[in-house]
This record gives structure tokens, sequence and C-alpha cells, in this order.
């Protein structure tokens, strides 16, 4: 028998949390229902589940605060955020935080499952094939499973936002490449539109921030088209 999907949903928005739970379950989704971060937390710490959606602005504890808390025990399943937030800097905070993807009221519902289906596969199967993956960047060793950039000339370590270890991940695979940068969105945000670019953005400077140190590496803008990163020998 094929394996149900398990979500917890959090949604404070009664109608809304009941049209999402039995649309749902009517597409074979398993779904439990929490009504604020404070009952989602409690669900969470104590059950399994495949994906966790959540909205973030809600009474008690807020998505963020709910996230934050989970991923300090120790939880890594993937969170999709609901929110009506539009700011770059609310994004970025939510995947900061151990988001892995966001969904912008008003939203499909087919997207909202296909957003979910991805999230699913990804951590099913896509987390035993990078287990142990490892990659050179100049003076620094780079593991994604760990979210962790090592140097390997003092032994100090810089820990990386998960969305940050997606990205930095997706240049090292295609090395001396130029990515596009539609092809970046789509496959980690699930949407080119310009505002994920806006966030997209934010990481790459980031990213540039965090491997400074290492003059020998580059990641390279071309207008228009994306990045790619580069090792000088």
């Amino acid at each position: 028998m094929e394996h149900k999907i398990r979500i917890l949903l959090v949604e404070d928005e009664i109608m809304l949390a009941e049209i999402l739970s039995d649309t749902l379950s009517d597409r074979d989704f398993a779904v439990d229902l929490a009504r604020d971060g404070v009952q989602g937390l409690e669900l969470a710490s104590n059950s399994q589940y495949d994906v966790i959606v959540t909205d973030v602005m809600m009474p008690k504890m807020d998505g963020f605060t709910m996230v934050k808390k989970l991923r300090s025990q120790g939880c890594s399943t993937p969170v999709l955020f609901l929110t009506a937030r539009c700011a770059t800097e609310d994004v970025v905070k939510g995947f900061d935080l151990g988001g892995n993807d966001y969904l912008k009221k008003p939203f499909a519902i087919d997207e909202l499952i296909a957003r979910i289906r991805s999230l699913a596969a990804r951590s099913g199967v896509c987390a035993a094939v990078t287990k142990e993956l490892k990659f050179p960047i100049g003076k620094y060793e780079f593991t994604p499973s760990k979210c962790l950039l090592q140097d390997n000339g003092n032994g100090e370590n810089i820990k990386l936002a998960a969305r940050e270890s997606a990205v930095l991940e997706y240049l090292c695979r295609n090395m001396g490449k130029t990515v596009e940068a539609s092809a970046i969105l789509k496959d980690l945000w699930g949407d080119d539109n310009f505002f994920n670019l806006r966030s997209l953005n934010v990481y790459i400077t980031r990213l540039r921030g965090h491997l400074k140190e290492a003059p020998e590496v580059e990641i390279i803008s071309t207008r228009g088209v994306g990045y790619r990163i580069e090792v000088r020998n």
C-alpha cells in the first residue's frame, strides 16, 4: 500500500483550516490539525510527520516561534509556511529559523499540494542520497547535510542557515558553470517570481560574506542570467 503523506496543519483561521483539512484528506493525505502554535508544537514534538504546514501569524505562539522551538529540539521535518506577509526580510527570517518553503496567501490548493509533495519527496529520497556529501571549496569543506562550512586551515566552523546551505549546494553541484537564477528559484523556492529573486540575492550576499576569507573562491553574478561559483588555483 502506498504511504500516505502525513501532514501537521497548523492554522488558526477556522474556515480556512477546515477547508484545507477536508481537501487534503480527500486527496489522500493524512492530516492532523492544530489551531495555534502551542498545540502545533505539542503534536509535532510527540508524533512523526512527513511535512508541517503552518501559518505564521497565530495566537498564543506564532509559526516562526513554533518552528524555532522544533528545530532546537532536533526536529528535521520539512516546514511550509503559509503567510500573508510579503516583505523579503520576513521570508528570509522564516528560512533562517528552519523553514523549507513558503506560500503566500491567497493560494491555489493545487499549488499547495505540489509544494507538499515536493517537500515530502525531498525529505525522503534526496536526504538519503546526499547524507555524507562533501564539497571542497578552496580552503573550506562544505557538508550540505550538516549545513556546515569547515575551514581546513584553522578548523573553525561556519554554521549556515538551511536555505543558505541549499543555495550553496546547488552552486557547488554546478561548480564553474553559470546556473540560471530561474532554475535555482524553481527548484528551491518552487517559483521564479521577482519577490523570490530578491530573497535569493540576499542569500548570495550572505554566502559571499561567509566565503570572504578565501580569496580564491568567488561567487560570480552574470547580470540577467544567474550565478556561478569558481575556485581559482
